[in-house]
């Protein structure tokens, strides 16, 4: 599968895996324990300013967080229509940040990483019975599907764009499905060679 991860080094990727899964857990708690939209739209400057000091890694995925303003201005409209415009705000600043947060983590740090990480949190787990190496793979995956599931995207987005000179949109989500589908079947027979030996 292909990854965001990205090989041009930042001086977040020097971090350990897990002090920014640490942070990257700390702030989403924060967030959702912050209620005016004055603090959460402060945060949700400094989490971009952080991301901009990344560099071309960064300007490189600055796409999908128009992605992500697309989603907050719908956020703010329903919630305007509800009569409830600055809690449709607070909750678009706490998207914008989160997704902002979980992209740094993903464009600096190696899947590998983040799946030692996993394994070392679940480990304890291991005196009980629980399978913590099976757990820790089936998340490690779930967010590495979640990277392939925007490149799919992206790389059709791009193709179809070059081909009309506009986006694709929703005619996107059958193509998008189907390489899913076909990603997922080509993992799950890699799964089942290597656990099979």
């Amino acid at each position: 599968m292909r990854s965001l991860y990205s090989e041009q080094p930042t001086w977040m990727h020097a971090i350990a895996a897990w002090i920014k899964l640490a942070v990257l857990s700390v702030c989403g708690t924060l967030l959702v324990l912050v209620e005016r939209p004055s603090y959460l739209a402060f945060a949700c400057a400094a989490v971009l300013l952080v991301f901009a000091s990344l560099g071309q890694p960064a300007w490189r995925r600055v796409r999908m967080l128009l992605g992500v303003a697309i989603a907050g201005g719908l956020i703010v409209g329903f919630h305007w229509a509800m009569g409830t415009t600055l809690l449709g705000v607070a909750s678009a600043l706490r998207l914008a940040s989160a997704a902002t947060l979980a992209l740094m983590l993903t464009l600096t740090t190696r899947f590998e990483d983040l799946l030692a990480v996993l394994e070392a949190v679940l480990h304890p787990l291991q005196r009980v019975g629980v399978p913590t190496e099976r757990i820790a793979l089936g998340l490690g995956l779930m967010l590495r599907f979640a990277e392939n599931f925007y490149v799919q995207w992206q790389r059709l987005d791009d193709a179809y764009r070059a081909r009309s000179g506009h986006g694709g949109g929703l005619r996107l989500l059958a193509p998008l499905t189907i390489r899913t589908l076909q990603t997922a079947e080509r993992v799950a027979d890699a799964l089942a060679a290597r656990l099979g030996r």
